[in-house]
């Protein structure tokens, strides 16, 4: 598994975590089990490269549903996530009061 050169501030990586669940959980089912994308489970990208999964989520697939998301992430952004989908993507935090 590739790690990204760069550390994210926790709040940082929280909002990446809650848009993963929520908005990628859109097309990619609620726990990236798959629904109208296929699955992000550590299980169905296991040997994916990091690289080319970190191009889809910044460049999109054109001719698919798979929306571009540079608009709103960055290039390590999207790099941060694509690891963390291939060590299993992390769950969001409960915020107690």
């Amino acid at each position: 598994m590739t790690t990204p050169a760069f550390a994210l501030d926790a709040d940082h990586e929280q909002s990446l975590i809650r848009m993963v669940r929520q908005d990628c959980g859109s097309c990619h089912g609620m726990r990236l089990t798959g629904g109208l994308g296929p699955a992000l489970t550590r299980q169905a990208l296991a040997g994916k490269p990091v690289e080319a999964l970190a191009a889809t989520i910044y460049h999109g697939r054109p001719g698919t549903p798979m929306p571009p998301w540079r608009a709103m992430l960055s290039a390590d952004d999207a790099q941060w996530i694509a690891s963390q989908l291939v060590a299993g993507f992390p769950e969001e935090k409960k915020i107690t009061p």
